[in-house]
């Protein structure tokens, strides 16, 4: 009997359209390979050679999956992920790169990429990620219905972590209020659906919630998206449009990433924050609204407001009321107990046997570090319901950068070699900073030095 990912293989356009795939490389014959190949297991696909063909397209279109190259040209693809989840924000994205290493595969996780798939690879390889994002689309839709129903997947009341359970209990004592709510914390920690929580426990529950997603788009995109756009306001503006702070009215309106925003959308903010007055672009009517501001940063404002690039008293009209969610790492209380309940959600999702972690599974989730967050916890137990064939999850289950990583490391005191401590040192080192140069600044020996050590260590 052929197995859940050999089924799954075997139908990559599972579901009731195909899967529509954005492949962004500025290698011209890889692309024309991928989309010829993708072409023929029945997706419908699209490929852009630099960031801004990219971000054009999702602008114009919604895609499932983007296979996104490390480098573009000169630019990395690192900091285009950001751009492409606000564009969409369902987006699955996997980085693909001739320059694979374990540094490089947090790093994607932390910006918010799902999977990571090295150079040379294969069509079945590709197969078997298109595959997955299938099911990821069919489990979406019916965790929709899940969490409408009541499910948890993403936060517990009954959080065991000091921190997590100071933000939910600020969470129910400003639920009631209108006052605007700064929500800080890493990328995957659960800010959305934490600013979804909020909104679903206040007063304003019946009316809607609405997301802007601020990074990627212009002053004038961003402008007509918040506000709104009368009918040849800018070149494109075919018809009139009442934005996302009409559509929320009664409701709740979520900035999500607000560390983005233009000095000229932040005025333009302010305005409304101070009165709840705005015009629609292009136009000269001035309208009022009803809506509550929470907004989301990862970003620390402070020091963008001492660079000059964030306004002072924006940030003081929007952070009446902090919550800091934690990062994972700093949850090991309530790791497992998230784990269990996501492979519950998805389980009843799938209509699947609930999948149990095995002892060793527990301790890998508690010994590795999730710079991915929650984000990246709920992305592997999903990938797991889809093609782990046993009940029971035990280590081999997980991705191999959760399996390879080394939690435990070198450490000074430690019974460790001084080429141990070296090689760790370097190698955290090198990952942190971005030039060669600088690296060796900091270590105080000359960059030719750092070179052959690097070479000689292996790293």
């Amino acid at each position: 009997m052929p197995s859940q990912s050999e089924q799954l293989l075997s139908q990559p356009h599972a579901g009731p359209t195909p899967p529509r795939i954005l492949v962004i490389d500025d290698d011209r014959p890889l692309c024309s390979r991928m989309s010829t190949d993708l072409t023929a297991m029945g997706c419908q696909v699209d490929t852009a050679s630099t960031p801004e063909a990219a971000l054009a397209y999702l602008r114009d279109q919604v895609y499932d999956l983007a296979f996104c190259d490390l480098r573009i040209d000169d630019h990395d693809g690192l900091t285009l992920i950001p751009c492409l989840l606000a564009a969409n924000p369902n987006l699955q994205i996997v980085i693909i790169t001739a320059f694979a290493s374990y540094e490089t595969a947090v790093k994607a996780m932390k910006a918010g990429a799902n999977n990571y798939l090295p150079k040379p690879f294969t069509q079945i390889q590709v197969r078997e990620m298109v595959a997955q994002v299938c099911e990821t689309l069919r489990i979406a839709r019916n965790l929709s219905t899940f969490e409408q129903g009541g499910g948890k997947l993403e936060f517990d009341t009954c959080s065991e972590s000091p921190a997590m359970r100071a933000a939910l209990d600020m969470l129910v004592r400003v639920a009631q209020s209108d006052i605007p709510l700064l929500l800080r914390g890493e990328n995957g920690t659960g800010k959305s659906v934490f600013a979804e929580l909020l909104h679903r426990r206040s007063e304003r529950a019946k009316g809607p919630f609405v997301t802007v997603n601020c990074p990627s788009l212009s002053d004038e995109l961003l402008t007509s998206e918040l506000f709104g756009h009368v009918k040849g306001a800018f070149t494109g503006a075919t018809a009139d449009q009442k934005g996302k702070v009409a559509s929320a009215e009664g409701g709740t309106l979520f900035l999500d990433e607000l560390g983005d925003l233009t000095p000229t959308v932040q005025a333009k903010l302010l305005r409304f924050l101070q009165e709840q007055r705005y015009e629609r672009l292009g136009d000269t009517i001035t309208r009022q609204a009803d809506v509550r501001i929470v907004a989301a940063t990862n970003r620390n404002l402070e020091e963008a407001i001492a660079a000059g690039r964030f306004r002072q008293d924006l940030l003081y009209r929007l952070n009446v009321v902090e919550i800091a969610l934690p990062p994972l790492r700093e949850r090991q209380e309530d790791i497992v107990h998230l784990a269990q309940s996501l492979l519950a959600g998805f389980a009843q999702a799938t209509g699947s046997a609930v999948r149990e972690l095995s002892q060793a599974a527990k301790d890998l989730l508690l010994s590795y570090s999730w710079p991915g967050n929650v984000r990246e916890l709920r992305n592997e137990l999903q990938r797991i319901t889809v093609l782990w064939p046993s009940r029971i999850v035990e280590p081999e289950a997980f991705s191999p950068r959760l399996r390879g990583q080394n939690t435990v490391g070198p450490h000074l005191g430690g019974n460790h070699s001084l080429e141990a401590i070296e090689t760790e040192h370097i190698r955290k080192l090198l990952a942190r900073i971005d030039t060669f140069e600088e690296a060796a600044r900091v270590l105080g020996i000359e960059p030719s030095t750092l070179w052959r050590k690097r070479q000689r260590l292996g790293l």
